[in-house]
């Protein structure tokens, strides 16, 4: 039956860290729209992915389950066939729904157009599925509902925003409410460049600016890149504004939750070789902020927040009901004074199987992580301790303790937290092995890449 429920969009963007935003004190001004979203709305302030890899983590965010769950844990393993996701539950719910964008979600061989029958309930179509290898800052090819070619005129986030709003447009004399899914592709690097290609004028803007700490001391291609990512940012939060411009324009503001939030972020080869593939908070904490009907006034969520909580989130807002599969929890209870902190758990739970299979926990105060040496999969019946880092004396994660024989027992009680959270989300209980513990007086403090 047709429900009488919100819009919905997800303003969705790829590898944008969490401190580019004025919200957690970035001095550049990137980020003024968001900001002021979420002054008035609701600030998920310590958010993070379940999986920082492109694929794996919209698995996540489609599904509601844990990449190990759909068994999508690295990129180009496809959705399986009979997969749930977001589209499907809003769809019968009398939701028109929509994807404009990164899909990300087919396999290897498919770079461009989607199949209709591997959409997972989206009816309305203008996407690719690797967005980074059909287009370029300036080239953007995207594919329609018949899988024909379409060229978009203008700079890439443009391009997509001014599909998104035509989209919009077009629905708001309908009856019926909708369901719209934005990918971007920024601040992604472009591959066959190497490079993060902003808007003509914006890299001067911001190269030799402010560096974070984590990036100042380990160096990787900061120092070369964050100008042009710094201007992707910029230019996003402009399409940002421009959207919810054109919400406003349409009468549609007080019946739209807009959630904006980005898959994972980007430790510029500090941590491997790679930009992100590692449970450090670089590669892990991105901005959430979500508006609209039933989050005006909701404040700052202090409570941890994983990605995987944001697809029950959608549909308790919208008054659908949430599937008892999906493993995350809607974070509503913890808006304004409804009080359900008390129930929330305590630490977030991270996993990674492309570049190196390593789990990670982290609660307020501390992060804790363990690798599967040599092991490229879903899974390890053996993980080795890798870092520990004690974030309120060290937030940027520059001093590994996991050796400090006077940590140890916190080690001891993160590696329990580790391990009830991968039986939690389904994985077999392994064996992990204790980091050599050295005397203080003995002990080396690590800086880099652990």
């Amino acid at each position: 039956m047709p429900t009488a429920g919100p819009n919905v969009i997800v303003f969705f963007t790829d590898q944008q860290r969490w401190d580019t935003t004025g919200l957690h004190g970035n001095p550049l001004d990137l980020t003024p729209n968001l900001d002021r979203v979420a002054r008035a709305h609701t600030h998920a302030a310590r958010s993070f992915t379940c999986q920082p890899v492109c694929g794996p983590a919209r698995s996540c965010l489609q599904t509601g389950l844990y990449a190990t769950t759909t068994g999508c844990y690295r990129n180009a393993i496809p959705l399986p066939d009979d997969s749930r996701t977001l589209a499907h539950h809003f769809g019968e719910a009398g939701y028109d729904t929509a994807y404009i964008g990164k899909w990300h979600l087919h396999d290897r061989g498919c770079r461009g157009p989607v199949p209709a029958d591997k959409r997972f309930g989206y009816r309305y179509w203008l996407a690719s599925n690797v967005l980074e290898f059909t287009s370029d800052a300036y080239d953007t090819v995207m594919y329609d509902g018949e899988g024909e070619e379409v060229k978009l005129p203008g700079y890439r986030v443009d391009a997509v925003t001014d599909a998104a709003i035509r989209y919009i447009d077009g629905r708001a004399s309908k009856q019926e409410p909708f369901y719209l899914f934005i990918s971007y592709i920024e601040p992604h690097h472009q591959n066959h460049l190497d490079d993060y290609p902003p808007p003509d004028g914006y890299r001067e803007r911001y190269t030799g600016r402010w560096v974070p700490p984590d990036l100042a001391a380990l160096g990787g291609s900061a120092h070369r890149h964050l100008g042009g990512y710094y201007g992707m940012v910029k230019r996003l939060d402009e399409a940002y504004g421009r959207l919810l411009d054109a919400l406003k324009s349409l009468d549609l503001v007080e019946e739209t939750i807009v959630l904006f939030t980005s898959d994972h972020g980007n430790h510029f080869r500090t941590r491997n070789s790679e930009y992100k593939r590692s449970c450090h908070d670089s590669s892990i904490r991105v901005p959430t902020v979500l508006s609209g009907p039933g989050f005006r006034g909701g404040g700052q969520v202090q409570e941890l927040v994983s990605l995987i909580d944001l697809p029950p989130t959608l549909l308790e807002a919208a008054g659908l009901e949430v599937p008892e599969a999906m493993q995350g929890r809607s974070i509503l209870p913890l808006l304004g004074a409804r009080g359900g902190a008390a129930e929330w758990p305590e630490e977030v739970f991270v996993q990674i199987s492309e570049a190196q299979t390593g789990r990670a926990v982290r609660t307020d105060r501390w992060k804790y992580g363990v690798d599967a040496p040599g092991e490229r999969g879903p899974w390890s019946e053996r993980f080795v301790e890798q870092y520990l880092y004690d974030l309120h004396a060290d937030p940027y994660e520059l001093a590994n303790l996991i050796n400090s024989k006077a940590h140890r027992p916190v080690a001891e009680e993160m590696r329990g937290r580790l391990i009830r959270r991968m039986a939690a989300a389904g994985e077999r209980a392994p064996e992990i092995e204790p980091a050599e513990a050295e005397p203080m007086g003995q002990r080396r403090v690590r800086l880099g890449p652990e």
